[in-house]
């Protein structure tokens, strides 16, 4: 099965997971996200999409106003050579376009061959994600959305990132 938008909320509410989502432009950057006068600004999250020199993929989640140094960040989860992934990789594992990188992404990564890593000060709180496409956001607990992709058989666990 193939999670876009649709398929993401039928999910959701299956689970009895509380979200609440909004409509809206395409955004592609995250300052086109921030012009958008979303609620909750400080919960929106930035999603990369990465991999290693070894070929293993990532998808990172930390806050949106967040700087990343990807040396750091490598060394923090153990991967040398972090950079970003290429389109086709997205598109492959994720089934994903640019701009609409997600954790839910991996819901449709059948081989579970991408890790995702949450920014530890989401724990316990609301985070905000694209549901696969970049035409919405969904917010939902933190807590939830990591049950959920570890239920499903994605390897994710919290980590402490700051440069």
């Amino acid at each position: 099965m193939h999670y876009g938008k649709k398929e993401i909320y039928e999910l959701l509410t299956q689970k009895g997971i509380r979200y609440r989502a909004i409509e809206h432009e395409a955004v592609y950057t995250m300052a086109e996200t921030d012009a958008l006068g979303l609620p909750e600004e400080g919960n929106i999250a930035k999603n990369l999409f990465l991999r290693d020199k070894k070929k293993n993929f990532f998808v990172i989640v930390v806050a949106g106003e967040e700087r990343m140094d990807l040396k750091l960040l490598g060394e923090q989860i153990g991967a040398k050579g972090l950079s970003f992934a290429q389109e086709k990789y997205m598109e492959e594992l994720l089934g994903l376009t640019p701009g609409a990188v997600s954790p839910l992404g991996a819901l449709n990564d059948s081989a579970h061959r991408v890790r995702v890593y949450v920014d530890e000060r989401f724990r316990g709180g609301v985070i905000a994600v694209h549901p696969n496409e970049n035409t919405a956001s969904v917010w939902l607990d933190a807590d939830d959305l990591v049950r959920l992709l570890q239920e499903s058989g994605t390897e994710v666990q919290y980590i402490h990132y700051e440069i």
